[in-house]
């Protein structure tokens, strides 16, 4: 569709009336943003935005959770700063939930203390939290038991494998000796 100059009579009417772009737009048959374009390049007074208007508008009673005012040396999301270290202490809903907040270790989002926490292997925070040494050596056991169970699994396959191999070459001397004769 062009714009006729019926049509921009129309629009700067509808414009003057304080019609939104869509309503003109529904009018004339065409889109918002072709009347948004057209009232720019005619130079048309401009309007205050209408999300500013409810931006602007009073704040209505809300049931927001109010924060707890800042308590000495407790760091909540807003207090944290680009290299503060974001380790959540705490549980989210105790109204004493804060971040750690200490600098963190270049390129990691933690201090050191939380990054060993945070970069370590199962295995190894395992053992940090074994209460006792029968733990520690059940649980450094365990690794070297299924080694073992594993090298005897593949034992027990060579062996299968190597006779396997000798049957297949005796049987194959057999049979040349049969193509000889």
């Amino acid at each position: 569709m062009s714009w006729t100059p019926e049509k921009v009579k129309q629009l700067k009417k509808l414009w003057q009336k304080g019609k939104s772009t869509v309503e003109i737009g529904k009018e004339l048959g065409m889109s918002k943003n072709a009347v948004v374009g057209k009232v720019h390049r005619l130079g048309l007074d401009s309007r205050p935005s209408p999300i500013k208007k409810v931006n602007e508008a009073p704040a209505k009673k809300t049931n927001k959770v109010q924060l707890p005012e800042k308590t000495h040396g407790i760091m909540t999301l807003l207090d944290l700063k680009m290299n503060s270290c974001r380790w959540p202490i705490g549980e989210v809903k105790d109204e004493n939930f804060h971040f750690c907040g200490k600098e963190c270790q270049t390129g990691k989002p933690y201090c050191p203390e939380h990054c060993k926490i945070a970069y370590t292997s199962l295995k190894e925070l395992t053992l940090q939290n074994a209460k006792n040494k029968k733990e520690r050596e059940a649980l450094n056991a365990l690794p070297k038991a299924v080694a073992e169970e594993e090298s005897a699994i593949v034992a027990k396959e060579g062996k299968k494998a190597e006779s396997g191999q000798k049957k297949t070459t005796a049987g194959s001397k057999k049979t040349s000796t049969k193509k000889e004769k």
